[in-house]
């Protein structure tokens, strides 16, 4: 059992505790407030004069599938023989052993989307992972948690130089329709196999794994910065009747009202980062604030390893300096990618019940540059202490 006193809470829950404790048992934070009792028996850790927040979520980014200082043997992101790859799955690429996933916790982010890049127009599943660990199995929060489409420059570049489809956005779109045109015929046959098992379609790798989107066990998960290409796969997601979240989104802000009006979340980012395509001159700390304040569910994210991972405040924190505010600002490295990912109900905000994933701070990490971690505490065990 483990309680941590006196802090500053964050709880991300709609209030901030002064000199409160949290409560840890088995993993689960059991009590939060300013009265808890702890067993005598229990770790203790003084938080008087910190912060105390949940752990930071990245919601978008290739931790552990593209290796830290190394080239071609570790980076397992983008299987560039085939624009329609919707069987890759990033648990069976992800390398935990990766000094990155240490950078990260020491740096307050406890939980990470991960998956596939954006080579092809279907790249494969991410998955949602704690960033602690040596086995990923043990690491695993949601295992099949999105599907991997992209738009835009990077399909077209990839296969432009293979001098195959997709070398236009409007490959891109036909294959991305086609692939569910097939997903959706590929489940209705199921269905009706479930009356008449002589119906049952000949399996299809792909399509098992298409039917989570038809289904609407996950969504897809959209790389898409320029405004024509968000609201082409808006418009292709509502033909299909699936579901989706828009990820980059770099012009998002020149189109906020329509994203409102969609009722779609956007996972900005990456935005510390050099304008390296044409897509991206629109680039902008300006875009989380401007989606936010039209009323769009937003998150912050890094898209690792093209900002590190442990830069993810301070990604916040510059939103905030062009704008954005500040309490929503942690909301988009905390609650909202959790609700986006549809993992709320155990990380994204200090609640009982949930798991015990707790970072304590020197400071307030979006606004001070100095700040510093003082511990992080990932299902309830100190995976990192300052000094250790």
């Amino acid at each position: 059992m483990l309680i941590i006193k006196n802090g500053k809470i964050f709880t991300m829950a709609g209030e901030v505790i002064e000199k409160g404790s949290i409560l840890v048992e088995d993993g689960k934070i059991k009590e939060v407030g300013t009265d808890v009792v702890a067993p005598l028996d229990a770790e203790v850790i003084d938080a008087e004069g910190k912060v105390v927040m949940p752990g930071f979520i990245d919601a978008h980014c290739h931790l552990g599938l593209f290796e830290d200082g190394i080239g071609f043997e570790g980076d397992d992101v983008n299987e560039m023989v085939d624009p329609v790859t919707p069987h890759l799955r990033a648990i069976d690429g992800i390398n935990p052993m990766d000094r990155t996933f240490k950078e990260a916790y020491e740096g307050g982010i406890t939980c990470a989307a991960t998956g596939p890049g954006s080579a092809n127009v279907v790249g494969g599943q991410f998955a949602v992972i704690k960033t602690y660990g040596k086995r990923i199995d043990d690491m695993i929060v949601k295992e099949s948690a999105a599907m991997k489409i992209a738009f835009g420059e990077n399909p077209k570049r990839v296969y432009n130089a293979k001098k195959k489809s997709p070398m236009t956005r409007m490959a891109t779109a036909a294959i991305l329709r086609e692939t569910l045109f097939k997903a959706k015929k590929y489940v209705e046959k199921q269905e009706k196999a479930k009356e008449d098992p002589k119906k049952e379609p000949e399996f299809d790798m792909k399509m098992e794994a298409m039917a989570k989107v038809i289904r609407k066990e996950i969504p897809l998960k959209a790389h898409a910065h320029r405004a024509d290409d968000i609201l082409t796969a808006i418009r292709i997601a509502k033909e299909f009747d699936v579901d989706i979240t828009l990820e980059h989104c770099t012009e998002g802000h020149l189109i906020a009202d329509y994203i409102s009006e969609e009722r779609k979340a956007a996972i900005v980012g990456p935005s510390l980062s050099h304008r390296t395509k044409f897509e991206l001159k629109n680039l902008t700390f300006e875009t989380p604030g401007i989606l936010q304040k039209a009323g769009v569910k937003v998150a912050i994210m890094t898209d690792s390893p093209v900002i590190p991972l442990q830069y993810l405040p301070l990604c916040a924190g510059l939103a905030v300096k062009s704008g954005m505010d500040e309490m929503e600002a942690l909301k988009a490295i905390t609650i909202n990618p959790a609700e986006i990912l549809g993992i709320d109900d155990r990380v994204g905000s200090i609640e009982v019940g949930k798991d015990a994933d707790i970072v304590i701070f020197d400071g307030n990490p979006i606004k001070d540059i100095n700040c510093k971690t003082v511990a992080t505490i990932i299902d309830g065990k100190v995976v990192y202490k300052m000094g250790n």
